[in-house]
């Protein structure tokens, strides 16, 4: 009984990774690369000394200076290592409309040799997370569609929920989180998002017109869920009275959602 268990959780899980790769399909004429190494779940060094960084995916980090890996770090790095390797060392590039991030790195979508977009494949897995940076938000969509089958599915991130209260958070970082808004408030420095006095989510002035003012006005007492990197508004005496102390900057409307 427990072997035909196996067989057929096997069975499924081929079925399930088949069915992964469908989403966001390569473009023809893909400029080929070598990869000398995966350096984690979603950034590759190339033999030509190019570090690239996939757009679209934030894999959990791998211990660091003493800190402890976060959980399914290794086994995003593992994972893109194999897809990596079916592909027989090399990988399609597709440049993002922003190019290099501020760490110099190039970003790109990234394919395997069948085509599958492995943001996309690691994403449909559960082994990281979906992030929208402007203006390299063209695969948004398809990659949204990829996170969504895995979070339904309970896979890998989302077996147990990710989703930690505003009041929460202890530290900078990549989160995911939720909370009921307080407050809208709107100056020259964007629009302020407050979150039960624990966290505020920002949208710089030249972002705003990606997103929905008229919505955005309508988020008081509203429960929503955001992410993206937290910053400690603290560090650097930038923090007045009354000031929530850790801020989100917000990058794309894809990056929070009411909770219903």
């Amino acid at each position: 009984m427990k072997k035909a268990s196996l067989a057929g959780a096997f069975f499924m899980s081929a079925i399930w990774l088949s069915s992964a790769q469908a989403f966001c399909p390569a473009p023809v004429g893909l400029a080929s690369v070598q990869v000398q190494r995966v350096v984690d779940g979603d950034t590759l060094r190339l033999t030509d000394g190019r570090s690239v960084r996939m757009i679209g995916l934030n894999a959990p980090e791998l211990g660091k200076k003493g800190r402890t890996d976060e959980p399914f770090a290794v086994a995003a790095r593992q994972r893109l290592q194999a897809l990596v390797k079916a592909s027989n060392g090399r990988v399609g590039l597709l440049p993002g409309r922003e190019s290099k991030d501020h760490y110099g790195r190039t970003l790109a979508h990234v394919y395997g040799a069948d085509g599958a977009n492995l943001e996309a494949q690691l994403l449909a897995e559960g082994l990281g997370y979906q992030v929208a940076v402007a203006p390299n938000v063209d695969l948004f969509s398809c990659q949204q569609a990829a996170e969504r089958s895995a979070r339904q599915a309970r896979l890998g991130l989302w077996r147990q929920s990710s989703v930690l209260k505003a009041d929460q958070i202890k530290t900078s970082g990549f989160a995911l989180l939720s909370g009921r808004v307080s407050k809208v408030q709107r100056n020259r420095g964007g629009v302020w998002i407050e979150l039960q006095d624990s966290v505020v989510l920002r949208i710089a002035p030249n972002l705003l017109g990606q997103f929905d003012v008229a919505q955005l006005d309508r988020l008081p007492g509203q429960q929503i869920e955001a992410r993206g990197w937290v910053l400690d508004r603290s560090r650097k005496g930038g923090l007045k009275s009354g000031q929530a102390r850790w801020m989100l900057p917000l990058t794309h409307p894809g990056m929070f959602q009411l909770v219903q």
